[in-house]
């Protein structure tokens, strides 16, 4: 299985010149803990960083920064680790694991985004594959 099959492809984005106020509002809305940030060009959206809650609490509540002066390019991460579509999933894990990230925005060819992938979106995976496991296991003993 590929990480396009598995990804999320209801993504939520923000640009960067975006308040952090307005994008925890969007957040809030969403009921979501991740904006991806994005260039937006001819072919599409290009990540170029993630806001997570855990971004607004450390860099800026925690810092008792004012958070109507700051932007998300003030405190997004814009080390951003991303996966392509084409991705198997224990490649991904591994990335996920080697730069200790949570979630993949993932693009397309373009670099364009395309999902995000979540360490519950693989939890979710794994879990069915080992309950399918485990229901063989269950009537080979039965059978």
């Amino acid at each position: 299985m590929t990480i396009g099959e598995l990804c999320n492809r209801d993504t939520f984005i923000v640009q960067k010149e975006e308040n952090i106020v307005e994008a925890a509002k969007l957040m809030r809305v969403f009921n979501v803990g991740d904006l991806i940030v994005v260039s937006t060009g001819k072919k599409g959206n290009t990540p170029i960083g993630i806001l997570t809650d855990r971004d607004i609490v450390m860099k800026a509540v925690a810092e008792n920064s004012d958070p109507q002066s700051l932007t998300v390019a003030d405190i997004m991460s814009d080390q951003l680790v991303t996966a392509k579509e084409e991705d198997g999933v224990y490649e991904s894990i591994e990335n996920m694991r080697r730069h200790g990230v949570r979630r993949l925005p993932v693009v397309d060819k373009e670099g364009c985004l395309a999902g995000i992938l979540s360490v519950d979106d693989l939890l979710e995976f794994l879990g069915e594959e080992v309950n399918g496991l485990i229901g063989l296991v269950y009537k080979e003993q039965h059978a």
